[in-house]
């Protein structure tokens, strides 16, 4: 996406709707300018912002903000980084509740902030630069409470709600569209060093509090009840809960990530 280019801007549905959000918000809370111009107005298109946000929140006294913003940039010139951004973004807005505007997660949201900054490491892990790739990861956990490994491998469609005490391991693996509460973990058993995190399938919604151990497979669309720790593979399109967790139904429709249902009794949205 050339970041400069006009008319890229103007056939972009979702720039166009934050960009209006941002002047409605400005309107109703004046104090909220600075915010609002620096992290939005200021820019031409949603990768400009994405920079521009991470950059700030990750920056230090001995990090300055202008080299992450370069190395942003950079990251955010890889058009499935930028793609899967987008998807995250739109996922929060159609997904969480509590998100009435698409400036919401970008400016206050820290799930939505975490994931993107991640998508940085990954990058720059992929890249070769792992040390830099660490710092980011350090950064992340330190500002926003998530610990992801530059390593692992996160698709698109990700919403993180609350996000506080999320970890991912670093041989983890998340299909796209996936949605997980505060406090998972998706970790590994033991001190083995190879292949040792779950494998998450497309569409699993994960509740809050689960901890899914070693190298399992969650099947897609499925469910994984709060507080459960999940310690063998599950099937597709299932229910689990408990501890250790075990299957306790279908998943009652087919993307259980998308409706948010988490009621056992009940199908997806009933």
């Amino acid at each position: 996406m050339a970041r400069s280019n006009p008319k890229v801007t103007e056939l972009d549905p979702i720039w166009d709707q934050i960009l209006t959000e941002a002047n409605s918000a400005i309107a109703a809370e004046p104090a909220l300018a600075g915010l609002v111009h620096s992290n939005i107005l200021h820019h031409t298109s949603l990768i400009q912002a994405l920079s521009c946000r991470a950059s700030r929140k990750l920056a230090t006294d001995a990090m300055p903000e202008q080299i992450l913003r370069e190395v942003a940039d950079a990251a955010f010139e890889n058009k499935e980084l930028a793609h899967a951004a987008r998807a995250d973004l739109v996922a929060v807005y159609e997904r969480d509740p509590a998100c009435h505007s698409l400036i919401q997660p970008i400016l206050f949201f820290k799930g939505f902030q975490a994931i993107q900054s991640y998508r940085i490491a990954h990058w720059l892990w992929t890249e070769g630069r792992k040390d830099l790739a660490y710092y980011v990861q350090s950064r992340v956990s330190e500002v926003f409470g998530v610990d992801i490994h530059p390593a692992a491998k996160v698709g698109k469609g990700i919403m993180i709600d609350h996000a506080h005490s999320i970890v991912i391991g670093e041989t983890a693996v998340v299909g796209d569209n996936v949605s997980m509460l505060h406090s998972v973990t998706l970790g590994g058993t033991g001190k083995e060093d190879d292949d040792r995190h779950p494998k998450i399938g497309n569409g699993v919604l994960i509740g809050a509090g689960a901890k899914v151990l070693g190298n399992i497979k969650i099947g897609h669309c499925s469910r994984i009840a709060a507080g459960s720790v999940v310690l063998q593979e599950v099937p597709p399109c299932k229910t689990v809960a408990g501890v250790p967790a075990k299957i306790v139904g279908e998943a009652g429709c087919d993307q259980p990530s998308v409706t948010m249902d988490q009621l056992l009794n009940a199908g997806c949205g009933q």
